[in-house]
């Protein structure tokens, strides 16, 4: 540990009462991230360590748990870490991501405060800034329900965390250049299952079921996922409990995270899993096994083929995706007892994304702003009252159907407010979003354009609430979002060359309250940067 960073480290665990909830279990990390040598392709390449592994290791944690861990970044660049649907209630200072949270310096450690409060399920973290996340720094996270709280299927044999995701065997140096001289990226080069391009192995023993936590942390493709012989019940998506269907492959779209049961129920021998790329041309294909302990032979037969270019099919398939409403969530009573179709939404937010050249450089846009890093974390600016970081307003409710431009893009809401947002798709090539701060009901997914009259398609009962929606192909979708927590959040692509080049904004939730039950003050030990360097936060 670096100097000074235990004795700061003990400091932040002696204060963090003021911000944790106290009455709740605490889990504390030290993770070192260093770089190493990977070769998930068959080639050397730099890759993103934590405590020498790759991918990261999993965070095991119950609802309500408070998770203190503490990062050393033994990188030679700033390096911060985010973590994709843990929705930091009153926090988002916790975020990860540089509208809301200062890198950590080469050499520095920074200690993260989270409560994964009121929430159950399967997620992920990962690098936020440059282009890490095609190096690695990614790793899965499992929120289990409380003990006396009923989970809607038996308890699982085994649990696994399943990570995919399209490849480059290029260095992440060397992708983001290729993205700040303006260019485009190359088609990926192949596909990894936690972390391998071959050989991941689940073993299982005949007769009994697992539960696969699976989640797309690629770059850019939408990924299907299946089992050769086996069947998948899903059960549960970024931490609502499902209708529980079954299908014989899912379709994941990149930053997406979901939980399918599957049961050995076959001939004892071992069997393929495979991951392909969905709506390309090429179709990239991975293989992992699915191995039975007491196998009798090793993998046989032709690689199951799956959709490949078929849009319908997953349209279908996203809208089979219902919210199981009489199971019970991170809390005893039934999922459905939140009524959301019956509320009256306050404000409609159309947000579409587009792409062209700005100054001679590829961008990408939403609403025709094309986001650009401010020199100040936008929440310290914030808190510090610094003007002329950002501008309020930057962005438009609507499409303006203009020309691209650069911006420092927030739009702000009410808190409590309970908006409808709608994703318009114009674009030949599959959209995901994702956004911060939140869990979201999806309401609708079809093709064409949106118009008001697409409300009356609209499923207001039991529609799934997560944190990532994807749009399809000259395409729109729905969501409605009840406004509970105060903060500055990030809306982003999660096709990450896109992110990086501007298809993101921050969605200002707004109070004048300053009251501790609306949010929580800036962290002791929050790292101030930028405008903000300086400047102090609270006394330790």
């Amino acid at each position: 540990m670096r100097q000074g960073a235990g004795a700061l480290f003990l400091g932040v665990c002696a204060t963090v009462l003021a911000i944790a909830g106290a009455d709740d279990p605490y889990r504390f990390f030290t993770w070192n991230v260093t770089y190493g040598d990977i070769y998930p392709l068959g080639v050397r390449q730099q890759g993103i360590l934590i405590n020498g592994q790759f991918p990261g290791p999993d965070i095991f944690s119950v609802t309500n748990d408070n998770l203190i861990i503490n990062v050393i970044n033994s990188l030679t660049e700033p390096f911060l870490l985010s973590w994709n649907g843990i929705q930091q209630r009153r926090n988002s200072y916790e975020d990860g991501v540089y509208g809301t949270t200062c890198p950590i310096p080469p050499g520095q450690n920074f200690t993260y405060i989270l409560q994964v409060k009121d929430q159950i399920g399967s997620f992920y973290y990962f690098p936020s800034l440059a282009f890490h996340k095609a190096a690695g720094g990614f790793g899965g996270i499992r929120i289990l329900s409380r003990p006396l709280i009923p989970v809607p299927f038996p308890p699982p044999a085994g649990d696994y965390t399943v990570l995919i995701g399209d490849w480059y065997k290029a260095n992440h140096t060397a992708l983001k250049a290729t993205l700040d001289n303006g260019n485009m990226l190359p088609f990926p080069d192949g596909i990894l299952i936690n972390g391998r391009g071959s050989g991941a192995s689940f073993t299982v023993e005949k007769g009994k079921t697992y539960r696969l936590r699976i989640s797309n942390v690629g770059l850019m493709n939408s990924l299907n996922f299946r089992i050769q012989g086996h069947k998948l019940v899903l059960v549960e998506v970024e931490g609502t409990h499902t209708v529980q269907n079954t299908y014989s492959s899912v379709d994941v779209h990149v930053g997406q995270s979901l939980s399918v049961l599957v049961t050995a129920d076959q001939p004892a021998q071992d069997y393929y899993v495979v991951v392909s790329s969905r709506f390309t041309s090429p179709v990239l294909t991975t293989t992992g096994v699915f191995h039975y302990s007491n196998s009798a032979g090793s993998v046989s037969g032709p690689i199951p083929g799956g959709p490949t270019t078929e849009v319908d099919w997953s349209l279908n398939q996203a809208r089979s995706i219902r919210t199981n409403l009489t199971a019970s969530g991170p809390r005893p009573n039934p999922q459905g007892s939140y009524h959301y179709g019956m509320v009256n939404t306050t404000r409609t937010i159309r947000i579409a994304n587009s792409a062209g050249p700005v100054n001679g450089k590829q961008r990408y846009a939403v609403n025709s702003v094309s986001f650009v890093p401010a020199d100040t974390p936008l929440k310290l600016a914030d808190y510090f009252k610094i003007d002329g970081v950002y501008r309020v307003g930057s962005i438009s409710d609507n499409p303006t159907g203009g020309g691209i431009y650069l911006d420092t893009s927030v739009m702000r809401a009410d808190y409590r407010a309970y908006i409808e947002i709608v994703f318009e798709n114009n674009e030949d090539i599959l959209q995901s979003w994702h956004l911060d701060g939140y869990s979201f009901f999806v309401v609708g997914m079809d093709g064409g354009q949106w118009t008001p009259a697409s409300r009356n398609q609209y499923n207001l009962r039991d529609g799934v609430a997560r944190c990532n929606i994807q749009v399809y192909p000259k395409s729109w979708s729905a969501i409605y979002i009840p406004l509970d927590n105060v903060g500055m959040w990030n809306l982003r692509s999660e096709f990450w060359a896109r992110q990086y080049l501007g298809q993101q904004f921050y969605l200002q939730v707004y109070t004048t309250s300053t009251s501790l039950r609306d949010e929580y003050p800036i962290p002791k030990n929050a790292l101030l940067c930028g405008r903000a360097s300086g400047r102090h936060t609270r006394p330790l």
